[in-house]
């Protein structure tokens, strides 16, 4: 393998700036999963396991990073979640419309693929995987914050670094990406919970706590026809080291590993400058104790404790890339995700209201010379809801109702470089 000395320094280039926008919160979302990790993967509604048109293709299957060629990705994503609840007849959280105030965060992107002298691939990607974020302040009616214990809220960021080789022989390409994750938490405001859990002072407030682990993603495409194109990708379990300060709020001691997932798709050319793009996505959540258990599963962070709740998510994906001209490329796709919250679990999900399912996209690339091109995208995720009756330790209160909320905004752009 040689690697010359100006696709070296725009990989460590690349590298460099995705680490350092690496402070990410929140992105576009199934549950908390990313809807896509790339622009051009946004702006198809995170459709493509079979389709293999840029580098970051890797990161939704590592089989496509062998039909992709030699290729440098660097992206960014600004990403508005707008959240919050509504109380009626509560008695623990405050009544009326609330709303969790942070509401813009970057997220980046950056992926390079190289070919290899012997006919393999390698491709290099760094990328936020979602996350989770809320923030309600004080001010308000009844005890003055949700919670009644001060600023409430969550903030969980993830960072993975994939490395994959890929190989493609006859119609069959195959890939596998060894992931590295980091993962960065704190909670606050959550002191309410101190009788439930195993450990009060390891349950809010305690600042952001670090965790890191890996897993494995895998993946095959198949040339079916020269017009149709088959993908299946999955990820195992990330296991993650524990959140030590959070060992009263999650289960088991401060476990929270990653969910697996699962990928199968189709690619159909109806012409020469149109494909169409159907995926079908199942994350498991089920997997995770500390998202999956019930809220009335037991303590707090004890084993087999109480969780948010969250069943597994089925995301359905359905995309066009058309090539208008030389120059400029159109994409646009639809997303529609399951809702992983049901009304038995909204209290605690006020601070994780990952609830939204319809996902709208927009985008393109504008190719500036020979090697180079501008990618955008616009997405949009219309509000969606979810109602249940207020939990406590006391159990339900009589007559409430707690209708969470949830909507998106997002606009990405990217820069795509061909050696």
């Amino acid at each position: 393998m040689k690697f010359t000395s100006r696709s070296t320094t725009i990989a460590c280039l690349g590298m460099t700036v995705a680490a350092s926008m690496a402070a990410t919160s929140a992105t576009a979302t199934e549950g908390y999963f990313a809807l896509g990790y790339g622009t051009n993967q946004r702006a198809l509604a995170g459709a493509g396991v079979a389709h293999a048109s840029e580098a970051m293709s890797a990161t939704v299957n590592p089989a496509l990073a062998a039909g992709v060629g030699h290729e440098f990705q660097l992206g960014a994503e600004l990403f508005s979640p707008r959240r919050g609840y509504t109380g009626t007849g509560t008695a623990f959280v405050p009544t009326g419309n609330v709303k969790s105030d942070s509401i813009l965060f970057l997220v980046p992107n950056f992926s390079y693929n190289r070919p290899l002298d012997n006919g393999a691939v390698l491709n290099f990607s760094l990328y936020g995987n979602g996350g989770m974020n809320t923030d309600y302040g004080v001010g308000l009616t009844g005890c003055g914050s949700v919670f009644c214990a001060g600023p409430a809220g969550v903030d969980l960021s993830q960072l993975f670094l994939s490395v994959t080789y890929a190989r493609e022989v006859g119609n069959l390409s195959w890939g596998i990406s060894p992931t590295l994750v980091a993962q960065r938490f704190e909670a606050k405001g959550l002191a309410a919970f101190g009788p439930l859990s195993v450990d009060a002072t390891k349950l809010s407030d305690n600042g952001y706590d670090m965790s890191y682990g890996g897993g494995l993603r895998a993946g095959v495409q198949w040339k079916a026809s020269p017009t149709v194109t088959f993908g299946l990708s999955g990820q195992t379990k990330m296991n993650m080291s524990k959140l030590d300060k959070y060992a009263g709020l999650f289960e088991n001691g401060g476990e929270y590993d990653i969910p697996a997932s699962i990928t199968a798709g189709v690619a159909w050319k109806a012409n020469s400058d149109t494909t169409i793009l159907l995926d079908f996505q199942r994350i498991f959540y089920s997997g995770i104790p500390a998202v999956a258990n019930a809220g009335n599963a037991g303590p707090l962070g004890a084993p087999g404790g109480a969780g948010f709740g969250w069943d597994d998510v089925n995301v359905i994906k359905l995309a066009v890339e058309w090539k208008s001209n030389e120059k400029m490329t159109w994409r646009a796709g639809y997303a529609y995700a399951s809702n992983p919250v049901g009304p038995e679990d909204v209290t605690l999900n006020i601070i994780a209201p990952g609830i939204v399912k319809h996902h709208f996209a927009v985008g393109g690339s504008y190719a500036f010379s020979e090697n180079n091109s501008i990618d955008f995208a616009a997405n949009y995720v219309p509000k969606s809801t979810v109602s249940g009756p207020e939990a406590t330790a006391l159990g339900l209160t009589p007559g409430s109702n707690i209708e969470l909320n949830m909507r998106q905004y997002s606009l990405s752009v990217g820069w795509t470089h061909k050696f």
